[in-house]
């Protein structure tokens, strides 16, 4: 079982995520915003990280620039979920660390591919 952190700042996705991957057996960890999103990534080390872009307190990029910089973090595999779907977007995420971008709206199915790719399972 993997332990994945969700973060994202509206509530109806991080229950469709969590309902779609624990269903699927991993064990799912939330933030609401970026700030807790960077503590709990340091706090629980989870296997997997899907972040948001726009959140309160500090921005997905932000976050995932502080992760990807920090030794203890650096190596959690991120993919960003976001609406911001424009080629400049999905391409500075992926730039700056993120292994995947997904674009919202999104299906399960492609949800647990591109999660199952990263995690070997």
């Amino acid at each position: 079982m993997s332990r994945i952190l969700i973060a994202d700042d509206e509530p109806h996705i991080r229950k469709l995520v969590s309902f779609t991957l624990s269903n699927r057996g991993h064990e799912i960890i939330q933030a609401e915003d970026g700030g807790q999103a960077l503590e709990m990534a340091r706090a629980e080390q989870p296997d997997l990280i899907l972040l948001d872009v726009m959140m309160p307190v500090m921005t997905g990029y932000d976050v995932l620039d502080r992760l990807k910089a920090d030794e203890g973090t650096a190596a959690i595999p991120v993919i960003m979920l976001s609406a911001k779907s424009q080629r400049t977007e999905v391409e500075e995420g992926l730039t700056r660390g993120a292994e995947q971008y997904i674009c919202k709206p999104f299906t399960p199915k492609d949800l647990v591919q591109q999660v199952n790719e990263l995690l070997d399972t």
